[in-house]
């Protein structure tokens, strides 16, 4: 590569530099792989140069120029995760880290160019990013199950399930145990449901939540407000209504808390022998006290 080439893919990798952890950071992901596709390859010797600069001189400058003229690499890579449903430019982001990290490790002394070294450390990221966020519940957590999760679904056959003698053969060729096959058949086969149903679901008997719960045990926060209640209905309230003068606790006590109905204004002006309007102004004035003092226990 020219000496012109060199300054122009570093020139034409300086939007690029941030978009490298954030590939929607140039507004679009097709955006971000035009830019991408425009960068110039590196000849085998600059790529030997830059490889030493970097390893012998610690040369932030030539790690920048490996890593931006293989980010097409990634790219390529990722495509081939787009489905499991997974945001491409997330799966590029997770690429981008793994190729990082094969540039820090890379040895131009070996004589292999940094193209065959980095579609290790790419994938390796790209499988632990899809692992953690393809299902909710890991699917995949030993070494056997990995193999299986990536490579299980292009080898059933038309996605349809696995009869014993294929379930063998899968088992022989992935060297793996016929009962990992089976189980992560399984686990594939499944999907996740949320506990809740969705807000916008107007019938929400089917969600879990509602066949899930143990009626044996009665969740806290309604064991606390069940209490709560109790003791405004009881003892809490009587020591409320103890706080108040005879004539007010005589007041509501009659009009409130009698099993018949309870007394009338008229009723109860006869027999204090004032006006129904001065006994409807004593209770308002008790409900006021009552509700202070019932405050705290509320």
């Amino acid at each position: 590569m020219t000496q012109q080439a060199n300054a122009l893919a570093l020139t034409s990798g300086n939007e690029l530099v941030a978009a490298v952890s954030n590939p929607g950071a140039l507004g679009t992901i097709e955006a971000y792989i035009s830019a991408v596709n425009r960068l110039p390859m590196l000849s085998a010797e600059r790529e030997t140069e830059l490889g030493q600069r970097l390893r012998d001189q610690d040369d932030l400058d030539a790690a920048r120029e490996l890593i931006l003229s293989h980010l097409r690499l990634v790219v390529s890579i990722a495509r081939q995760y787009l489905g499991y449903g997974l945001p491409h430019a997330d799966l590029i982001q997770e690429g981008n880290v793994g190729l990082m990290k094969a540039v820090k490790r890379f040895d131009p002394d070996r004589g292999v160019r940094l193209v065959s070294f980095a579609v290790h450390w790419i994938k390796a990221e790209i499988h632990e990013y899809v692992v953690r966020n393809w299902r909710m519940v890991k699917v995949a957590t030993t070494k056997a199950q990995r193999k299986l999760f990536f490579n299980l679904r292009r080898m059933r056959p038309d996605g349809q399930t696995l009869d014993t003698a294929q379930v063998d053969a899968i088992a022989r060729e992935l060297d793996v145990r016929p009962q990992d096959v089976s189980e992560m058949e399984v686990r594939l086969s499944g999907h996740d449901m949320a506990l809740e149903a969705p807000a916008n679901d107007d019938d929400d008997n089917f969600a879990p939540i509602s066949y899930l719960s143990d009626e044996g045990h009665e969740e806290p926060t309604r064991v606390l407000e069940r209490r709560a209640q109790d003791m405004l209905e009881g003892s809490g309230l009587e020591e409320a209504i103890d706080t108040l003068d005879e004539r007010s606790q005589r007041i509501v006590r009659a009009r409130w808390l009698q099993d018949d109905g309870g007394a009338t204004l008229h009723d109860l002006a006869a027999e204090f022998g004032v006006s129904a309007e001065r006994i409807r102004q004593i209770e308002v004035a008790a409900f006021k006290k009552l509700r202070v003092a019932l405050a705290p226990a509320a």
